[in-house]
Protein backbone atom coordinates (compact mmCIF):
# COMPACT_ATOMS: atom_id res chain seq x y z
CA UNK A 1 0.00 0.00 0.00
CA UNK A 2 1.22 3.55 -1.12
CA UNK A 3 1.89 5.87 1.77
CA UNK A 4 -0.73 8.54 2.58
CA UNK A 5 0.32 12.24 1.67
CA UNK A 6 -0.16 14.86 4.23
CA UNK A 7 -2.73 17.26 3.47
CA UNK A 8 -1.35 20.90 2.86
CA UNK A 9 -3.81 22.61 4.69
CA UNK A 10 -3.91 20.42 7.58
CA UNK A 11 -0.23 21.18 8.26
CA UNK A 12 -0.73 24.85 8.21
CA UNK A 13 -3.69 24.39 10.95
CA UNK A 14 -2.73 21.89 13.36
CA UNK A 15 0.35 21.17 15.31
CA UNK A 16 1.23 18.14 17.36
CA UNK A 17 2.07 18.63 21.13
CA UNK A 18 5.14 16.04 23.15
CA UNK A 19 2.07 14.40 24.74
CA UNK A 20 0.22 13.69 21.45
CA UNK A 21 -2.49 16.13 21.68
CA UNK A 22 -3.06 18.54 18.51
CA UNK A 23 -2.92 22.12 19.08
CA UNK A 24 -4.83 24.55 17.23
CA UNK A 25 -5.59 28.32 16.68
CA UNK A 26 -8.97 29.90 17.36
CA UNK A 27 -11.23 30.91 14.90
CA UNK A 28 -13.33 34.57 15.01
CA UNK A 29 -9.67 36.71 15.18
CA UNK A 30 -9.28 38.04 11.40
CA UNK A 31 -11.69 40.78 10.80
CA UNK A 32 -14.34 42.84 12.46
CA UNK A 33 -11.95 43.27 15.33
CA UNK A 34 -13.14 46.43 16.69
CA UNK A 35 -16.57 45.85 17.99
CA UNK A 36 -14.71 42.67 20.12
CA UNK A 37 -13.55 43.32 23.56
CA UNK A 38 -9.77 43.60 24.28
CA UNK A 39 -9.98 40.33 26.48
CA UNK A 40 -12.22 38.28 23.64
CA UNK A 41 -9.47 39.25 21.62
CA UNK A 42 -6.79 38.27 23.91
CA UNK A 43 -8.47 34.95 24.48
CA UNK A 44 -9.05 34.26 20.91
CA UNK A 45 -5.42 34.76 19.79
CA UNK A 46 -3.91 31.73 22.31
CA UNK A 47 -3.71 27.74 21.16
CA UNK A 48 -6.39 25.91 21.90
CA UNK A 49 -6.23 21.76 22.18
CA UNK A 50 -8.62 20.29 19.39
CA UNK A 51 -11.68 18.40 20.89
CA UNK A 52 -10.90 14.77 21.50
CA UNK A 53 -13.89 13.69 18.57
CA UNK A 54 -11.99 15.15 15.63
CA UNK A 55 -8.33 14.59 16.86
CA UNK A 56 -8.43 10.83 15.13
CA UNK A 57 -9.66 12.53 11.85
CA UNK A 58 -6.88 15.09 11.88
CA UNK A 59 -4.20 12.80 12.69
CA UNK A 60 -4.60 10.90 9.64
CA UNK A 61 -4.37 14.27 7.79
CA UNK A 62 -1.24 15.31 9.74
Amino acid sequence: MTKLKTKSGSKKRFKKTANGHIKKKHAFKNHILTKKSKRRKRNLSRFTLLHKSDKQNIKKQI
